[in-house]
């Protein structure tokens, strides 16, 4: 690993403060213990570092002006999605105490060091148990699209994995190093990462991101083509800190994704494999045989003209805002199948969407797509749908077990007989 400056500690951001992984770690800490709620509470700030008073502090809501206190409404919120996760389970006969299910209480069982075992495949593609790293070394075959979300800096670690900010950049590249050996002259790589990272005690962002941009192209002699946004219109409001307590920061709605190529002028994107529909009104413009006016705009810079836009189009061209919320049918269908088999649901939830329209956009049928990073194995899903082959590799033994399901019924389909009969006969709780 390349040697680093020490850089300043990353404080908790939006799914931190009084997130998911905050709410889930004092159940975790205390397995054996049921909870009340206002023991939770006081854990939970203790656990964040935030003060009792910012618990206490209640503010107007809604039309009726009722004082509520928004960070225990939002440690509520928490508890309610660790249920539906099947993390939690409220003890019958008791109001407001919660406690870990026997499925929550299993740890995760992630590869050592160079192991690598086929998890399961497809006619288009494969997964692999392994340390993300270590699972494609020595690749041979060009790679098109990598795409991923690899581990955000977080001050906690979550369940599947992570390491602070002063080692991310590092090891996203390190991880990184093989699939962008293989990749293609006319081949792109997508990093999903994360905008809501702040200083330790501060509602100043981390520049972990802009370091990871510059580190890809200096490391890999990549090109940046461009920094996409994924607006998530249901993504929880926060930062809870700094956005409703402090108020010195807005809630927050979007995540980075950096798209870098090879060869910029050889990139096999294309956005006639992503048009949209026409709205309705410009359809009524093509219709009518376009624009009736002459004008300009911008001091001469834009001029419109009698009949512009008349001729009609495949669809209109989309723009660098990916606009998609982050439930989606197959996000549903992969809890539900965790839970059946006793599985952890992944944590970090992203709609099938989101990868569907960079793989439509950057590469054609028969392409291979990698996500070295895995997961729940929605990169891999998003390429076998679009008839593009695939690769993926994930760490945690149980994330490969239950991400098989979304491909159950696939042609091909085959599940490592080991790996099943771990989980079948209990061999690895």
């Amino acid at each position: 690993m390349k040697p680093t400056r020490s850089k300043r500690q990353s404080a908790p951001g939006q799914g931190e403060l009084f997130g998911l992984d905050a709410v889930a770690s004092v159940y975790k800490a205390n397995p054996e213990t049921s909870l009340t709620n206002d023991m939770l509470y006081g854990l939970v700030a203790r656990t964040a570092g935030v003060p009792l008073s910012v618990l206490e502090e209640r503010v107007p809501v809604g039309q009726s002006g009722q004082r509520h206190s928004l960070a225990r409404r939002q440690i509520r919120w928490q508890q309610q999605t660790l249920k539906r996760l099947n993390v939690l389970e409220r003890v019958k006969g008791e109001r407001g105490v919660w406690r870990l299910t026997e499925a929550a209480k299993r740890e995760l069982h992630a590869a050592k060091p160079g192991v690598k075992l086929l998890g399961y495949r497809t006619d288009l593609g494969v997964a692999i148990w392994g340390p993300s790293g270590d699972a494609f070394k020595r690749l041979d075959v060009p790679v098109t699209l990598v795409f991923t979300s690899p581990p955000f800096p977080l001050s906690r670690s979550r369940a599947y994995g992570n390491v602070g900010e002063r080692e991310i950049v590092d090891f996203i590249c390190e991880t990184l190093e093989p699939v962008v050996d293989a990749l293609a002259e006319d081949g792109s790589l997508c990093c999903n990462v994360s905008n809501d990272i702040f200083l330790k005690g501060t509602p100043a962002r981390s520049t972990y991101v802009e370091r990871l941009v510059l580190e890809i192209c200096d490391r890999f002699s990549l090109s940046l083509m461009d920094r996409l946004i994924w607006e998530n219109p249901s993504k929880m409001p926060g930062p809870l800190q700094w956005a409703s307590v402090t108020r010195q920061q807005l809630n927050t709605a979007w995540e980075p994704i950096l798209w870098f190529c090879k060869n910029p002028l050889k990139v096999k994107a294309n956005n006639r494999r992503v048009l949209e529909p026409h709205r309705d009104r410009h359809l009524k413009l093509i219709q009518s045989g376009g624009e009736k006016r002459e004008t300009n705009y911008g001091d001469g810079a834009y001029r419109l003209k009698v009949g512009s836009f008349g001729a009609e189009t495949a669809g209109r061209i989309p723009r660098n805002i990916i606009k998609r919320g982050h439930r989606c049918a197959y996000g549903i269908q992969h809890r539900r199948a965790a839970l059946e088999l006793g599985l952890p649901p992944h944590g970090a939830g992203q709609p099938l969407s989101v990868p569907e329209f960079l793989i439509q956009f950057l590469t054609e049928p028969g392409d291979l797509v990698i996500d070295p990073f895995g997961g729940r194995g929605i990169t891999g899903l998003a390429a076998e749908i679009n008839n593009r082959r695939w690769m993926t590799g994930e760490i945690n033994l149980e994330y490969v077990r239950g991400g098989a399901e979304l491909f159950r019924g696939r042609p091909g389909f085959w599940l490592n007989p080991h790996i099943d009969r771990a989980f079948a006969t209990g061999c690895a709780r």
